[in-house]
This record gives structure tokens, sequence and C-alpha cells, in this order.
């Protein structure tokens, strides 16, 4: 059966593969919930009973802002859309001014909205928003709206009726980008552009019937929204739960024995540093035989067979090292994938060893989202790349620009996937769609063909994000910013030096890293948690100026440096004391570095650095 709405999928799951949990989450008690394909259609159908009686129209907007994923979500993607009406999520840590702007832009008539704040957060903008006529909370609070509260019975014909009306081709979302500059675009995405993805998606993720799948990404992302109705199509529990208690002996993957989720890959590296740290604290034999094991994984490629006295050095590993961290992760897990950001080769390698497959995808906002993705099946990935181009889409590599080498360009794509343009910006759509109807990916990238022909896109840069030195030389960060991040004791790193004679870099160490490297090192260290934001630390400055931490950083740059140009070695460094965050403004919601934002913040530092 071919998809072709999105709300189709729990149809066809029900029709096909009935689950008794399809869906499930914590309640706001701490109890987990599930739902059966069935429960989730009742409910979808009395809310978008309730929807009418509302008077939501075909076309209206409504708009949705959770904090953690949960199922109520999922119901009400599938209830607004069955009443023809356009669901707008929204990233619940953004700014009122922000929600403001973009209900003003897509004239959302509606919001729904999950704990703590977010109620205040739309409250506050809503006096500025004509057209936003009520909110509704997904938790029980006394005095607020609560969305059962607008569920209705009854007959269905009108419900089926709008169903029925809707083509595949009609708007389904509005997903306003996290965009690194100015006010976000909204991504018209349809029906079409969506389920097409989807369907070429679910035919290469390890999934069967009744298997688990892990979802904990924000659900206003579409990477994470297709996923889910990927794992719905394809039979799968979807379980929905936050980043904060993943880990740990009573941490959700141990609880849930996923087989499958997906991630971003600042994620996996804070997940390795902690195995790492533990290794760091064993003792004796046991420390040996840990990074023994670890240096096992240097020489790992996809589909490598060892034999003999390697086979066994490996088996062995497994056995003592690699099934404890297999274990950890539930003791299930098929295959993580990673997107939204650029994946370090070793975090894919390491894991990929250790027996939990890594594969990096590769996509945008405007492609529903993905355009190629590493495959789980043998021969169907390569590290350092982003996979072969996925079926019914097409794409090309714009060479006209002669900074780039031979075969190497922005990345075009064209596809059922790609969006319908950026809602009220036909200016902002013709600059990235062009008149042959090739999207402009604004990435650099290239395909490195296999010994089997295989053709895999590797991206090497953002076009946008390259900068030119004083020289006129052009120097691409992303590459030279995840090769050093591969070192435990960075955390962020921003490349700079547009305009300037040399490559310069502001770095935030790892506030843990350098407190366990301070300890080996006797060396003072003070980390105390921000005020702001209690999760994360900042280091004291006496602590950044002592002279053998600006060695150990020092001896860092020295490393990765050969490894690069003369024009893209970094010649001189500041360590900041504090990590860029979403909350602090210098990371968009999906944990891309604004760039701007920071030159401008630290713009004092980086004049010290070339003065």
């Amino acid at each position: 059966m071919k998809i072709k709405r999105l709300f189709d999928v729990p149809y066809y799951q029900l029709e096909n593969c009935p689950q008794a949990k399809s869906i499930g989450g914590k309640t706001p008690s701490g109890d987990w919930a599930y739902y059966s394909t069935q429960e989730i259609i009742d409910k979808a159908n009395k809310m978008s009973l309730g929807l009418l009686k509302l008077g939501v129209q075909p076309g209206d907007k409504i708009a949705q802002a959770v904090y953690q994923n949960r199922p109520e979500w999922v119901i009400a993607d599938i209830a607004i859309q069955q009443v023809g009406a356009i669901n707008v999520p929204v990233y619940p840590t953004i700014s009122p001014r922000e929600y403001e702007y973009i209900f003003n832009d897509s004239e959302a008539t509606y919001c729904f909205v999950g704990v703590n704040d977010l109620y205040d957060k739309v409250k506050a903008a809503a006096p500025n928003v004509p057209t936003l006529k009520g909110i509704y909370t997904f938790d029980k609070v006394e005095g607020l709206p609560f969305w059962e509260d607008m569920y209705a019975e009854g007959d269905l014909s009108e419900v089926k009726a709008r169903m029925a009306a809707i083509d595949t081709d009609d708007l389904a979302t509005l997903i306003y980008t996290s965009g690194t500059t100015g006010d976000p675009k909204g991504v018209m995405l349809s029906h079409a552009n969506i389920a097409s993805n989807v369907m070429m998606v679910q035919e290469i993720t390890p999934l069967g019937k009744g298997d688990i799948a892990l979802s904990f990404l924000p659900l206003c992302h579409i990477f994470e929204r297709a996923a889910y109705y990927s794992y719905m199509l394809q039979g799968a529990n979807i379980v929905f739960t936050g980043t904060r208690n993943l880990g740990g002996e009573d941490g959700d993957l141990r609880l849930i024995k996923p087989h499958f989720f997906t991630t971003v890959p600042r994620l996996l590296e804070k997940v390795y540093e902690k195995i790492y740290n533990k290794g760091l604290e064993l003792t004796g034999v046991k420390k040996s035989l840990f990074f023994w094991a670890l240096a096992l994984t240097d020489d790992y490629e996809y589909d490598k067979e060892y034999s003999g006295l390697a086979k066994i050095k490996r088996n062995l590993a497994d056995k003592l090292i690699f099934s404890k961290w297999r274990e950890a992760l539930g003791g299930n897990i098929r295959g993580i994938l990673t997107g939204a950001a650029p994946c370090p080769m070793k975090m894919a390698k390491i894991f990929s060893a250790a027996g939990i497959p890594i594969r990096e995808g590769y996509g945008l906002t405007e492609t529903s989202p993905g355009l190629t993705i590493n495959t789980y099946a043998k021969g169907g990935a390569m590290l350092g790349t982003v996979g072969p181009v996925l079926r019914d889409v097409t794409i090309k590599i714009d060479e006209e620009d002669s900074f780039y080498k031979a075969g190497e360009g922005e990345i075009l794509a064209k596809g059922p996937n790609i969006m319908q343009g950026y809602y009220n910006k036909p200016g902002k759509t013709a600059e990235v769609m062009d008149d042959e109807g090739w999207f402009h990916t604004g990435d650099i990238g290239k395909f490195i063909t296999d010994k089997n022909g295989t053709k895999f896109l590797k991206i090497t840069d953002r076009k946008k994000e390259l900068l030119k030195t004083s020289g006129g030389k052009y120097v691409a960060p992303a590459p030279i910013e995840n090769k050093f991040k591969e070192d435990f004791l960075i955390e962020q790193m921003m490349v700079i030096g547009e305009s300037r004679k040399f490559v310069s870099a502001l770095i935030c160490p790892s506030a843990q890293a350098l407190k366990d490297w301070c300890t080996e090192n006797s060396v003072s260290c003070v980390i105390t948690p921000m005020e702001e934001n209690p999760d994360l630390f900042r280091i004291s400055t006496e602590t950044l100026k002592n002279s053998k931490v600006i060695a150990k950083f020092q001896e860092i740059i020295d490393g990765f440096n050969p490894q690069f140009s003369h024009i893209e070695q970094i010649k001189k460094f500041t360590l900041l004391p504090q990590p860029w965050d979403v909350s602090t403004g210098e990371l968009t919601p999906t944990l891309k570095l604004k760039r701007r934002v920071i030159r401008e913040k630290y713009g004092n530092i980086i004049d010290g650095i070339y003065s």
C-alpha cells in the first residue's frame, strides 16, 4: 500500500499490523502509558470532531509546542490533518517574541502546549496575535483549558468527508526553520513531500512488527517526525521520552531496551565521554583491557572481516568490554541513525566496532528531510560519508565555483520530497529553487565511488559558512571543527578568520573532561553550575589561564594541525569559560552554531586575538 496522506499511516497499521502498544510515554505522575493503534485513531477522531465544533476550517494553522516528546503530540498531529488544518510545530525553547512572529506569519488559530512555562510564553504572545483564538494544555492544570475537554463524540461523516477531500499535494505542515540569522522561514511541506520520504526511509531501517523504537529528538523537527511515521508504518512500537534520563542504571535505555533510535552527534559524543571517563576511573588490568579494546577500533571499517588472531582479539574485546556498552543501551540495539549535524568519523567507528551500528544520513527541513542515508545492508555504508542517494531522489553537484576542487561543489536536489516553498516568502523561495526545479541546499559536497560502483555523498562544508582570509584564501570551518572536537577536552569550537591574516579558534572546553585532566595533572580546577542553566558548567578564569592547561590545549592544536593545509591550520586560540547553548543564544534548536551571533558576542575577544 502506498501512503498518500500522512494520516493514512495509523489506518495502515490498524489494517496490516495492529499494535497493543503502538505509542507510549510517561504521564505527569511518572507512570508509563501506552495506546493501541485503535486507541490512537479513536482519540484522533474525537479531537477532529472537537476541532470541527471549534469552527476549524481546511487550511487553518494550528500550533504545537512541547518540551518532551509525548503520545498526545502524535494524536493531535493526526487529528489536525484529518480536518484539513495545517500543523505548525514550534520549538519550546524560543522566546515569546519568536512565538509572536511565527503565529502571526502563519496566522495560527489555536495552540496546544505541554508543561512548564509554555502556556505562559504563548499567552504572552497572544495579545499581539489577532488570529489566535485559544490555547490548550496537554496536561491538566487548574484554571487552564485542557485539550481533552474539547473532545467530541458522534457522527464522523464530516471528518471522513474532510479526509476524502484532502489531496496528496495539499499542505500538511509549516515548519519554521531555526535559521542562524534573521527571522525563521516557514517551510511548506505537503503530504506527498513527507510521505514519499517516509516510504523511502522505512525500507532501510532495521525494524519489524512489534520492535521498539525510542523517540527523544524534538518532534517539531522534521527528522524525528518523519521517523515516527516510518516506525508506525513498519508496525514498530514507539516509546517517547526525554534526554535527561536516557543513560545510567535506571535510565530509559535500559528500561525500554529499544531496537532503534535516531539521534544527533552531540548526544553520541556525550555517551562516549561517559564511557571513556569510566575507563579512566578503572585501575590495573581492567583499565589496560579497556584501552586495549578501544585501540582495536582504530582500523574499523563497515563490512570489514577479520580472521585469525585479529578475530580472536576482537571477540575477546567484545566479550569483556563492548558487550557492557551494548547492555548500557538496553542490549537490543540494531541500529542508530544520526543526522542534523556532521557526525565525527571517530564516533561512527567506535560505536559500530562495539556492535552498535551507527549510520549517518543527510537532509534538510526543505527536503522532508532525507536525501541520502548510509544503510545497514552490506555495502550500503561508507565511513566519512552521508550515504547513497535515496530512491526517487536525484542529486547533482554544481561545480561552477572555481574555489572548489574538481568534482566538488554545491549539492542540488530534486525529488518528490522537495518543499513547496517558503510560506509568504516567494523571494526567499526563488533564492533556493532555480528555474529547472533544483533545490540549492547551500551545502558543499562530492561523490565518492566504492569498489562496487556505489556512489556515496560526502559533505565538505556549508557554502554560507566559508570564510575568506585577508590574503584571499578560502577556508571551510566545519571539517576543521569536527576533527578537533574528536578530543574530549574540546566541547565546542568555532574557527574564525574572516578578512584576517590567519585562522584562529574560539574553544569551549569540556568542563568534566577538563576537571578529570586537571585532577590527574595536579592542577586546580574550579567549575560551577551556571545560574541560567544548572545543567551547564562555567570554568573559572584561573583554571583557563593556568599555564599547564594552556599548554595542553596547544598540544591538541599542534597534534591536529598537520592534517590541514598551512592556511587552514589554527595559529591562535582562546579558551572560553562556558559552553554555547540554545538557552544562551549561541546555538539553534538543532544545535548548529549561530556564527554571526558568536562573532558579535565575542567580538572584543576576537579583536584581542588579532591585535
